[in-house]
């Protein structure tokens, strides 16, 4: 069944985009701001502003950039000139809520442009897809240091929610154990401890086999070739019926006397080799 074609969307494919990695509370923070603002929940803008980024620059460290600090400084050459190569740059993220709890409201961005080329793929409701972008910048964030008080608040907040035990104890009113006898109709549908004993049917045991011993190599060559002068096929179980040999032994000998038939009518059986054909003939003649 030949797949179905779908087209996409490239008209927005060269739009310089920024990949951000954030925590979890940052991401839940957006998401609950775009669902409240969407217009089919009643809301009036269909793209909230969510956090700004403030971007400052310290003009009188003099020293000679880092490389983290070179990969910020080639984005904003085209703004800013080249003197923007030798002065410290730092990414800030401000948050545009302000009723989060603990949450964090200002976060530190590191940059980097040294990845692995990659672009921005959309699906909407129609099932229609887009190419949005191609990733420019990536960033991942860390609670800028303003904000590590609330930090550890939040912190202290999971660690006491994940220790908070969700089950609780209960007294029960009826304590004369009227609810635990079975109902008049109920005895029959509940299966007793003798009826279930009487069920389970015992395991059947495997039979006994006795250890097979090896003989003489020799002997049971000779043995192999008698049994191949009278049928030239043989399978693995068969030749076992008949020497009562140990399976490990047998295979090693088959191996050096005889070919496994892979396919073919005498798929699965052992013939002699070629050359061992001949000299049982030989023998026979003789």
């Amino acid at each position: 069944m030949a797949e179905e074609v779908k087209h996409l969307e490239t008209a927005r494919a060269d739009r310089r985009m920024w990949l951000m990695k954030c925590p979890t509370v940052v991401s839940r923070a957006w998401q609950e701001a775009a669902a409240t603002s969407n217009p089919e929940a009643g809301g009036a803008n269909p793209n909230p502003v969510v956090a700004k980024v403030v971007l400052s620059l310290d003009l009188l460290r003099d020293e000679q950039p880092t490389k983290a600090k070179v990969s910020c400084s080639l984005m904003l050459r085209a703004l800013c000139g080249y003197l923007f190569g030798l002065i410290c740059v730092q990414f800030k993220m401000e948050m545009a809520q302000s009723n989060n709890g603990n949450t964090p409201k200002s976060y530190s961005l590191n940059m980097y442009n040294d990845f692995v080329p990659m672009c921005i793929f959309s699906e909407s409701n129609q099932g229609k897809y887009s190419c949005e972008g191609k990733v420019e910048n990536k960033f991942d964030m860390k609670p800028h240091s303003e904000n590590l008080a609330e930090y550890g608040k939040l912190c202290r907040e999971r660690t006491a929610m994940s220790m908070a035990k969700p089950r609780r104890v209960e007294v029960l009113v009826d304590d004369r154990g009227d609810r635990m006898r079975p109902m008049p109709g109920m005895v029959g549908l509940m299966p007793s401890a003798t009826n279930a004993k009487e069920k389970k049917k015992p395991v059947p045991q495997k039979p006994f086999e006795m250890k097979r011993t090896r003989r003489n190599r020799t002997d049971m060559e000779n043995i192999l070739f008698k049994l191949f002068e009278r049928q030239p096929n043989w399978s693995l179980k068969q030749l076992m019926q008949e020497t009562d040999q140990p399976e490990q032994f047998l295979k090693e000998i088959l191996n050096d006397l005889c070919v496994y038939n892979k396919r073919g009518p005498n798929q699965g059986t052992h013939e002699l080799k070629p050359e061992y054909k001949k000299s049982a003939e030989d023998s026979n003649a003789t």
